[in-house]
């Protein structure tokens, strides 16, 4: 009998142990440095699609916007290794295909990693529909069009973000806030991941070229039947610290797929819970202002995983129930692509030897990222959702075995012990770029 983990392939000549040197050439040699940029774009569709998130509103379409959407991008160099980290107001990372459009528009420019992260707000457009009767053509064009052309402007984002390179000196800090709820346990008592992460981006002066802002809930603050775009809770926390720091703010999802905003007394609303967010936030990116900045190289591994499906996506009975709790042009769409299996891509980042970011295609429980930074051996080790892709729920095998919204096959179609299959490469390959295995090598 084969393994539900059919394959793991490392692209071993672009991206495993790209570690940057920090080794001066001559006694004169000025210091190794990060440099960095950041540039946005504006992502909300220029006309009514259907909305991402809630399975109830089927194919309605929005009628407005309340706030713009936007596609945030950072590009973090050193030693001539480079990453870009994209923060979007969408519900998920980009499709394969679209993917694969934004890797060859900045291919010239040799990037090592990209980490494109959907905030999983459940305000933003559907963008799996494709030009294809039965998928898309024809019933949404409008759809259609913003689909075809979202992967241009991501790529313009992360092109000018690189051609705005400057010195920084990058600086994290974390803390524990009780802001987030498990909506998933049946277990007592409930587990959470409470940590806020914040990564600065300092010019020599001291002020910032942008802030980092990572945690883990739901964006899904704003009622389902109100169709306006929106960014939802991380719009309102971006706001509240760029007006205090007067820089860019970058929302990063964590392994939220478990884990709800967790209002304190008396807040109430995306904008208020945005807000209160925010201000943690504050607090800890004041913290990482007088850490110690970390050692300028990057390294980066980008793993390719093939897995088996608890649930026939082929079968035209799940189809057809798929098609009825969503609608049928985007079951279509996810289908093809699901079609003899689901192919997720772990993307690995070690900045210096202190933060770790492993990218993950879909929405992980928030266990995977709690037993991450156990067992990483970093000051900061993050679990980002929703990038480069999406297969649906990663629950941990505890959490599939109690069940529900989120853990049973009609969610979490993805073989058993996948979420785990995952972290652990991860894990080995954040080991690899800190000079650990010597000599092993690197497929499993």
């Amino acid at each position: 009998m084969k393994s539900p983990l059919s394959h793991a392939r490392i692209w071993i000549g672009r991206a495993v142990l790209l570690a940057a040197s920090s080794v001066a050439t001559a006694a004169d040699a000025p210091a190794p440095a990060f440099r960095a940029g950041y540039a946005s774009r504006d992502v909300t569709p220029p006309r009514p699609t259907p909305m991402w998130g809630y399975g109830a509103r089927h194919d309605r379409l929005s009628r407005g916007v309340r706030d713009r959407l936007q596609a945030r991008a950072v590009v973090v160099e050193a030693g001539g290794r480079k990453a870009a980290i994209v923060g979007l107001d969408l519900g998920r990372g980009p499709t394969p295909a679209m993917m694969a459009e934004i890797r060859a528009a900045v291919a010239p420019r040799k990037f090592d990693a990209l980490l494109l992260c959907g905030s999983h707000t459940h305000h933003g457009p559907v963008i799996e529909l494709t030009d294809e009767l039965g998928r898309g053509r024809g019933k949404f064009d409008d759809a259609v069009a913003y689909a075809r052309d979202l992967p241009r402007l991501l790529a313009e984002a992360i092109l000018e973000a690189d051609d705005r390179l400057e010195p920084v000196a990058v600086r994290a800090a974390g803390r524990d806030v009780a802001l987030n709820r498990n909506r998933h346990a049946k277990r007592t008592p409930p587990t959470t991941d409470p940590r806020l992460t914040v990564i600065r981006l300092d010019r020599p002066d001291g002020s910032p070229l942008a802030t980092l802002v990572h945690f883990a809930a739901h964006p899904v603050m704003r009622d389902a039947d109100e169709l306006l775009f929106s960014a939802d809770y991380p719009g309102a926390m971006r706001a509240a610290v760029e007006g205090s720091l007067g820089a860019p703010c970058v929302f990063l999802q964590g392994a939220g797929g478990d884990m709800s905003p967790n209002p304190p007394a008396g807040v109430e609303g995306a904008d208020a819970f945005g807000r209160a967010l925010g201000l943690a936030a504050l607090e800890v990116a004041a913290e990482a202002r007088s850490a110690e900045p970390v050692r300028p190289t990057i390294g980066a591994a980008v793993e390719e995983h093939r897995f088996a499906t608890r649930l026939d996506l082929a079968n035209p009975l799940n189809r057809l129930i798929y098609g009825r709790a969503f609608f049928p042009e985007l079951v279509e769409n996810l289908a093809s692509e699901f079609a003899g299996g689901m192919e997720p891509e772990t993307t690995t980042v070690l900045l210096g030897d202190a933060i770790g970011l492993v990218g993950l295609p879909g929405e992980p429980f928030h266990r995977h990222a709690t037993r991450l930074r156990e067992r990483a051996g970093l000051p900061h080790a993050l679990v980002l959702g929703y990038c480069n892709g999406h297969h649906l729920y990663f629950p941990t095998i505890e959490a599939a075995a109690e069940g529900g919204y989120g853990a049973d096959p009609r969610m979490s179609p993805i073989a058993l012990g996948a979420g785990e299959a995952l972290l652990d490469r991860a894990l080995i390959a954040l080991y690899r770029l800190r000079g650990s295995f010597p000599g092993e090598p690197a497929t499993p």
